[in-house]
């Protein structure tokens, strides 16, 4: 069980933000994400695209903001867990009870929901049968390419992650490429390196070839594929990776109890409160009258909300603000040598 302050769903700009502003009020935080990479839509949806709408930031990529406010919270060491969807959000006494998919528990007074435009789900195979396999043998993100080694892997997919798997993992392990089409999407440089290894015989490489069924009692043994002219050819592997993108949905959110409106949860303007005490959702994710799905409005929504967790926290102490500039108690959390 993981007790703390304040709990953050979404690790993008705005969670990250929200962590920051939490912190220097002196509230302990976790923030827990769906994806296995901190950046949410900035890095999934656009790392190299330029912003130009960041308050003195005349330009930066989706990758350089996340960075920044990565290292903007490293002074806190903020406890982070990735490839951890929340499932269950349930009332228990003054706090909330919160679960993950994977059953890690946590205790807080308070929630913050900063889940950009909900949850990231990979998009997965076809076959139903693949479910069974889900998280033993068949997986749609590597967190651990150690448990590959020396096995067969047959990676599914024509991306960037697929490219790039299939070059890191015919270092040490036997992999097939299958991809449902001729050309692939990924860096040109990749793409040559694919072809290169798939000459040299270090990837077995099959286009025009999509998952038609897996095989296995425990773990995946098999899986059988076809091409477009339907002919079926079975492979002997040990893992499956597919790599086919993401698609955005508000998942369990919807379950929790909180006014939705088109996909949106309803909030307030003075604490960015849902219709659940003690429970909030700021960024693209909530809505009011007036609401821009801007980076700096998330960030000015997930200021209020942190203070309007300190109630709730510290039920017995006073909210003081202080400015950053003249606050010795702030420097001395960032780790800053007060003047």
């Amino acid at each position: 069980m993981n007790k703390t302050d304040a709990l953050i769903i979404g690790a993008g700009p705005t969670g990250l933000f929200t962590a920051h502003q939490l912190k220097l009020i002196g509230l302990d935080c976790e923030i827990v994400d769906n994806l296995d990479k901190i950046g949410g839509q900035c890095i999934e949806l656009y790392p190299d695209k330029p912003i130009y709408d960041i308050p003195a930031v005349p330009e930066c990529t989706g990758e350089e903001l996340t960075n920044n406010l990565i290292n903007q919270i490293k002074p806190f060491n903020i406890k982070t867990h990735l490839g951890e969807r929340v499932d269950e959000v349930k009332k228990e006494n003054d706090n909330w009870l919160v679960k993950t998919n994977t059953g890690k528990t946590f205790l807080t007074p308070n929630v913050i929901i900063a889940g950009g435009v909900g949850s990231f789900e990979p998009r997965k195979f076809g076959p139903k049968e693949c479910e069974k396999f889900e998280n033993n043998s068949i997986f749609y993100s590597v967190k651990d390419k150690t448990i590959f080694q020396g096995k067969t892997v047959s990676i599914f997919g024509g991306g960037d992650s697929a490219l790039d798997w299939a070059v890191e993992l015919s270092k040490n392990s036997k992999v097939n490429l299958i991809h449902r089409r001729d050309d692939f999407r990924g860096a040109q440089a990749t793409v040559d390196k694919v072809h290169e290894l798939a000459k040299s015989g270090k990837i077995n490489l099959y286009t025009k070839y999509q998952l038609l069924s897996v095989k296995g009692s425990v773990n995946l043994e098999s899986i059988e594929i076809k091409n477009d002219d339907k002919e079926v050819e079975t492979i002997k592997t040990d893992f499956a990776l597919g790599f086919f993108g993401l698609i955005m949905q508000l998942g369990p959110i919807a379950e929790w109890g909180l006014n939705i409106d088109k996909k949106t949860i309803t909030v307030d303007t003075e604490k960015f409160e849902t219709n659940q005490k003690g429970i909030y959702a700021v960024g693209d994710i909530c809505s009011y009258p007036g609401k821009l799905k801007l980076i700096l409005s998330g960030f000015h929504e997930g200021a209020l909300a942190a203070r309007a967790c300190f109630k709730l926290a510290r039920p017995n102490e006073k909210y003081r603000f202080e400015f950053t500039t003249s606050s010795k108690t702030i420097k001395d959390r960032l780790g800053v040598k007060s003047d």
